[in-house]
């Protein structure tokens, strides 16, 4: 509790007024009327007393009780960088309209909106206030209790409590491709997305029916022995394997820190991985993860679009640590853990200095795997090269920049004479490149 604007103006009139009638009216009354001094000094100290009496009775019927009932309303779950409104309701007992002060005390990973406002409380009328915020960071969001500041009943005091609002929120990738991804009508319309349409039947490898040939068939889909008995060209018809499996073996190593924007490349990283998944279950494919280098998490596989909650619920709170990559341990760990047939992708940046360690890896899991490596590179590199050169140190620059460029193009070569796919794209557009690999993959049954 602390004295209103109020009572300070009152104290300030009660000393100003004490110190005027010192100076200016004891003197000469004291010598015309002796009794008017002491008489004077008297009517002081007794409105000083009432207001000392007055001020401490009003904070005291204050602190006795509090008509205040806050709550906030916030999801149990919003996305990382996406504005989400926070509500707080406010119930009161006031009988004439009030004054009060609030602050929501927001964790600092966060942007808000106007999280301290000053509202009118109208009596018998509940009071909701709105404020928006954008998380930074992904992960659980401590929201501290809600600060308040309250007029006594007559305005002398400010009463300052703390409303019991406190609340853990997760933060989420934004999977808002997921949704956009679920909401379009499921291959006809994903060429909006950017993601190919992929023929799903007739391209496969499991038999599914036999039927009059059509024109673009293939020959091998031609059935010699159906033909012959119907004395008409017969065709096998395919359709995607199901119940494959993908194994997502998550880079969380010190070069997945690097920013694209408001994101880090982990965080597009997370954002592909999350949009594949949701393909793969849609596939009807299982779906798997495990996590390395600072933060090491196992996922077994899960089969169905139902599961999509429970993979977010596990990587939600996932994020890059200063640790190095250690692709071999993860190799020999996941071969531990699981052994059926799967496309196991590395998503990482991966750069000259990285492929000592990942050719044992790759060895290792070739072996029972089909490997791809979903690799991440740097706008900023891309951008040098489409930059005028006008000075030495420019050049020095450039120069430099394709050279490491061509360092990653050697890499690649080297991983695809070795049997392992490729996918090399920026942070923006690795979702989409990711997805249109795997359909081809499924397209052409190497799995």
């Amino acid at each position: 509790m602390k004295p209103s604007n109020r009572l300070l103006l009152c104290t300030l009139l009660w000393c100003a007024t004490g110190l005027l009638s010192a100076l200016n009216f004891w003197l000469p009354n004291a010598i015309t009327n002796p009794d008017f001094a002491p008489t004077l000094t008297t009517i002081w100290q007794v409105s000083g007393i009432v207001l000392l009496l007055v001020s401490v009775l009003d904070g005291f019927s204050q602190l006795k009780t509090s008509p205040l009932t806050i709550e906030r309303k916030l999801g149990d779950t919003i996305a990382l960088g996406v504005w989400t409104p926070v509500t707080i309701t406010i119930q009161h007992g006031f009988h004439q309209p009030t004054v009060i002060s609030l602050f929501d005390h927001h964790p600092s990973d966060v942007e808000a909106d106007f999280p301290q406002q000053t509202v009118t409380l109208i009596p018998n009328q509940t009071l909701i206030v709105k404020y928006r915020i954008r998380p930074k960071k992904r992960g659980d969001l401590q929201f501290d209790n809600i600060e308040v500041l309250s007029p006594s009943t007559l305005g002398l005091w400010q009463l300052h409590h703390w409303q019991q609002c406190s609340s853990v929120i997760k933060v989420f990738p934004n999977f808002a491709a997921v949704s956009q991804f679920a909401m379009l009508a499921m291959e006809q319309q994903t060429s909006q997305m950017g993601v190919r349409l992929q023929q799903r039947r007739g391209e496969g490898m499991e038999f599914h029916q036999l039927r009059d040939f059509r024109q673009g068939d293939s020959l091998r889909q031609i059935d010699w022995n159906a033909s012959a008995r119907k004395r008409k060209v017969i065709s096998k018809e395919y359709q995607e394997e199901k119940d494959q499996q993908i194994i997502f073996l998550l880079d969380c190593g010190r070069k997945m820190r690097n920013k694209d924007g408001d994101l880090s490349h982990f965080d597009h990283a997370l954002n592909a991985i999350l949009l594949m998944s949701y393909v793969a279950l849609k596939q009807g494919d299982s779906v798997g993860l495990m996590s390395f280098a600072g933060q090491s998490r196992w996922l077994k596989p899960v089969k169905g679009v139902a599961n999509m909650p429970k993979l977010l619920n596990h990587v939600y709170d996932l994020d890059a640590t200063p640790s190095a990559s250690d692709y071999s341990s993860v190799a020999k760990s996941l071969l531990t853990r699981h052994n059926k047939r799967s496309l196991v992708i590395f998503v990482s940046n991966i750069r000259d200095e990285n492929t000592d360690d990942l050719e044992p890896a790759i060895r290792i899991l070739q072996k029972k795997h089909l490997l791809m490596v979903a690799n991440i590179e740097e706008p900023a590199l891309h951008n040098i090269t489409h930059q005028p050169v006008d000075t030495f140190k420019q050049a020095l620059t450039y120069a430099g920049t394709i050279d490491y460029l061509d360092q990653r193009k050697v890499i690649e070569r080297t991983l695809n004479q070795q049997g392992v796919i490729t996918v090399n794209s920026l942070p923006n557009m690795l979702p989409v490149a990711l997805v249109n690999r795997y359909m081809d993959i499924k397209r052409e049954g190497r799995l």
